[in-house]
């Protein structure tokens, strides 16, 4: 596994070397053969073989177009696997287009399209596989291992529990612990005494055994406070983080868990402090792993194309319906066509969600953001007579599925909620941040079974219930069921009117 300087060397020179060797490749006059009569767009070609100065320029120019456009690619930055083979192959077909962008302007620099066809394919399957191995992990332990936490206690408490070398670890400095427990004493004296840590008259933070945390934690390099998490990770090359959080809860620890899943790196908790829906299944040691990730690899893939295809084909056929609903909205009161709500995401991000608007323009600027009444089968007096419809027949979701494609949300997920009524919902004792581990939906396991926000915890259970069953064919299972619930419903809808 290479790092540094080293793996930007050896990134861009073989990087060079396999594009030289795919135009040689591509050149020799028995690939231009076969090709040229193996595959049926090119069979009408006579196979065209470079020579002398046209080929230096086709050596020249496809290590400068392809090379170049791989340059992202030559930083030491930690990815996942199939992160790395989609970027890899998106740069060479960049690199490609490029080159025949160029060919079509210059024409003396005009590669034959069967021999750029060819080192395209040939680069979308060896230069992944390059970059693989270059950054191939260690299987057998955890590598370069770094210590993140809010709370010195607690990371003396894991570092005994960690059998892999320890690259540092990260924390608040002593003064931050001691502002941030001041600040919390001004509010509720118990709380100290509750987080292991005390205030001293003067003003330094103890752990429970009397010592100081910046004494005991003196054979282990602190590499900065939390805010360096991302540039450590790359820095060091890190392959594992041990979370070490006070309460796992905090947007510290799902910020971390985000950088943890952004850089491809592994996630450990210490298994006092895990939850069943955050380790994986069957570990029995001191430390566990975090589920940063819990598709499987193919399964992630195919969930993404089918959320991509769902998306493209729903928005096709429900053309005139969008059109026809625009113009309702419209001819009602004149508003606005789409209502913008932020929504919260993985990790506990937001991301803007969009919606036909279904009630009065600026609703909620006088309530504030509450859950509807019409979800608990009451009437709610905000909502507009086009928006009523809209919601018994559920077209007023169909612009999300632009958050689809756009890949903020998926067609199967737990519901996204507004951040403020998150806050809401977890201030009333729901542990409500569990579900922030996947992707959002379109809909779930608890919307096909009519369970809405105003139910909290038993909208919990079924979302933590396809948290632990998530798969493809389950996914496919809940949309089966959803486009019948909807088609019951406009059903139910029309019979009334």
């Amino acid at each position: 596994m290479l790092t540094g300087w080293r793996y930007r060397v050896a990134s861009a020179t073989g990087t060079a070397c396999l594009i030289v060797t795919a135009v040689l490749a591509a050149n020799h006059s028995f690939s231009q053969s076969t090709f040229t009569t193996a595959v049926p767009v090119f069979n009408r070609l006579n196979p065209t073989v470079l020579s002398g100065s046209s080929l230096r320029w086709a050596l020249v120019l496809s290590v400068l177009m392809i090379a170049g456009s791989s340059w992202p690619l030559y930083k030491p930055r930690p990815r996942r696997i199939l992160d790395t083979v989609f970027l890899v192959q998106k740069r060479v077909l960049v690199g490609g287009l490029a080159l025949a962008t160029l060919g079509y302007f210059q024409w003396s620099h005009r590669l034959p399209r069967a021999t750029l066809v060819m080192i395209v394919g040939f680069l979308a399957i060896t230069l992944p596989s390059w970059f693989l191995l270059i950054r191939g992990r260690p299987t057998d332990t955890d590598g370069r291992t770094l210590v993140v936490g809010d709370d010195p206690n607690q990371i003396e408490r894991v570092i005994p529990a960690i059998d892999a070398p320890m690259i540092g670890y990260l924390c608040p400095t002593i003064t931050d612990v001691r502002n941030e427990l001041r600040s919390i004493s001004d509010t509720d004296d118990e709380a100290i005494a509750d987080g292991g840590v005390e205030l001293q008259h003067d003003g330094i933070a103890e752990l429970e055994d009397g010592t100081n945390p910046s004494d005991s934690l003196t054979a282990l390099s602190r590499l900065g406070g939390l805010s360096r998490l991302e540039d450590v990770l790359v820095e060091y090359d890190i392959d594992t983080v041990v979370l070490a959080f006070q309460q796992a809860d905090r947007a510290e620890f799902f910020g971390a868990l985000d950088a943890c899943h952004e850089h491809g790196v592994n996630a450990k908790v210490h298994r006092e402090y895990a939850d069943s829906v955050l380790v994986s299944e069957g570990d029995i040691g001191k430390l566990v792993d975090v589920d940063l990730e819990p598709w499987d690899p193919l399964d992630h893939l195919f969930k993404r194309v089918f959320d991509i295809v769902f998306a493209v084909a729903a928005l096709m056929v429900l053309a005139p319906v969008i059109a026809a609903v625009s113009v309702a909205i419209k001819l009602e009161d004149g508003g606005s066509i789409l209502y913008q709500q932020d929504r919260t995401a993985v990790f506990g991000e937001s991301f803007p969600v969009y919606k036909f608007r279904s009630m009065i323009e600026n609703a909620e600027s006088e309530t504030g953001a509450k859950i509807s009444e019409e979800d608990a089968g009451d009437v709610d007096p905000r909502v507009t007579r086009v928006g009523r419809v809209l919601r018994k027949t559920h077209l007023d979701e169909i612009p999300q599925l632009w958050s689809i494609l756009n890949g903020d949300m998926s067609v199967v997920g737990p519901r996204p909620e507004r951040p403020e009524l998150d806050t809401e919902i977890q201030n009333d004792g729901i542990d409500w941040s569990k579900r922030w581990f996947i992707k959002p939906g379109l809909t779930g396991l608890a919307q096909i079974n009519d369970v809405t926000g105003h139910e909290s915890a038993k909208k919990l259970r079924y979302d933590l219930e396809y948290v632990r069953s998530q798969s493809f064919w389950f996914d496919v299972t809940i949309v089966i069921r959803q486009i019948w619930k909807v088609l019951s419903d406009v059903r139910d809808f029309a019979s009334d009117e």
